[in-house]
């Protein structure tokens, strides 16, 4: 058993497994507390981190992959520490992608994948996505059972998202095996001739676009690429090609993985509490609050980081310039000051969407619209296609004695893989 009072966030195992004791034992010492190993302040409280996420001018985006990892690449000097960061920014990891950005770039950047996510793309988008989920669902229905997120979960995130980002059709399944989404309905791609992207996403997504986008500016069409290729920002000039990839290429790999652990961890919550399937097949419109409450419990990204580039306060305590903050997100969704029995799963929930797991402030999930979107599409139709929805207790074990194993990262929190049996219906 792990000694929580020493125990490492970032390398202990059982820790990546549950994180919810050591921060329940953080949580204990005050909702701001600085983590023993690495110097990092862990912020548990939802008030707190709330605070820190709307505060972009005292705390930072550049480290909010890494955190910790890789140090920083220098010595914080005195109470303000902008210019240093400005003049090491290339130094932090994916340092070009907007999610780590801060003002003036972050608004421009945004700025360019707003241009796409407008009402009207969304709703096509939606009505692509019903037609999805059943298409995905023909590929293993019949078989009264299915590993989830092979066989649903990230094939449909992937071409969800393929289809608003506007990808060739013919192209899909390509990408989607590419990507290791799994299995493609009607794909005619065969076995792959060398190992998916997986360890670099994020650099196959911006050649796979960039491509797209210099076609387009070369050749416009009538479609969403084109769209995207001849966006400008708000002050009319004309950005550079990589400049209009790399918001769409992030929305794409961040959109895949969030989505995959929402409808994993939904259906998770279905099979080990099945009185809630009749109830939401009663009364359709409790699935709105099913999802958001499934998104509270068990949010797709654990933590997110800050730098503190300023000496400030948070939450009454001194920050100091320089500072490593861990924004816990799945903590402060679980906060009893917020949330009453925060870890019990309850639909009447009256606050539940006041959880933060989509972030708040400037850097809130641009692709949160489109996860809630596959969420109430896909238990929707699941609803619809499968009775007697129950985990497998040949893969899981038996109720009350689940075994379920998840990502063994400290950075995001999702199943690596749910077996599931039904009844067709």
């Amino acid at each position: 058993m792990t000694d929580l009072g020493d125990a490492d966030y970032f390398t202990n195992a059982e820790i990546a497994q549950d994180p919810y004791a050591y921060w329940e034992h953080l949580r204990e010492q005050g909702p701001i507390v600085r983590e023993p190993h690495y110097g990092v302040v862990a912020v548990t409280g939802y008030q707190e981190v709330h605070a820190a996420f709307k505060d972009f001018e005292s705390f930072s985006a550049v480290n909010a992959i890494g955190g910790p990892f890789p140090p920083l690449p220098f010595t914080p000097e005195g109470d303000d520490i902008s210019e240093q960061i400005e003049a090491h920014r290339h130094e932090f990891p994916i340092f070009e992608h907007m999610v780590v950005m801060d003002p003036p770039d972050h608004g421009k950047a945004r700025s360019l994948l707003q241009r796409l996510l407008t009402p009207k793309r969304l709703q096509e988008n939606e009505d692509y996505i019903w037609h999805l989920a059943d298409r995905q669902f023909d590929e293993f229905i019949s078989n009264g059972r299915c590993e989830f997120l092979g066989e649903y979960a990230k094939p449909f995130a992937t071409l969800a998202i393929a289809d608003l980002l506007g990808v060739p059709e013919q192209d899909r399944p390509e990408v989607a095996r590419n990507l290791g989404a799994g299995n493609v309905p009607g794909s005619a791609v065969g076995a792959l001739d060398h190992e998916p992207v997986g360890s670099n996403p994020l650099q196959y997504l911006d050649d796979l676009f960039s491509g797209y986008i210099a076609d387009r500016r070369e050749n416009p069409r009538e479609d969403v690429l084109t769209g995207l290729a001849t966006a400008t920002y708000p002050d009319g000039s004309i950005p550079p090609v990589i400049e209009v990839v790399r918001p769409a290429t992030f929305l794409f790999a961040a959109g895949q993985e969030t989505v995959t652990k929402l409808l994993s961890s939904a259906l998770q919550v279905l099979g080990d509490q099945p009185e809630l399937q009749d109830r939401l097949r009663a009364d359709r419109n409790l699935i709105g609050l099913f999802m958001e409450e499934a998104l509270r419990m068990e949010s797709p990204t654990k933590v997110d980081f800050r730098l503190a580039r300023r000496t400030t306060t948070l939450g009454g305590v001194e920050i100091k310039a320089g500072t490593v903050l861990m924004l816990c997100l799945g903590a402060a969704n679980r906060d009893p000051r917020k949330f009453d029995n925060p870890n019990e799963f309850r639909m009447d929930r009256k606050n539940v969407r006041e959880h933060i797991t989509f972030g708040r402030g400037i850097h809130t999930c641009a692709g949160a619209p489109l996860a809630r979107v596959e969420g109430r599409v896909t238990l929707n139709r699941l609803l619809d296609r499968m009775r007697d929805i129950r985990i497998s207790e040949d893969k899981h074990g038996a109720p009350g004695n689940r075994a379920y194993s998840y990502e063994p990262t400290f950075l995001l929190r999702g199943l690596t893989e749910l077996h599931v049996e039904f009844t067709e219906a």
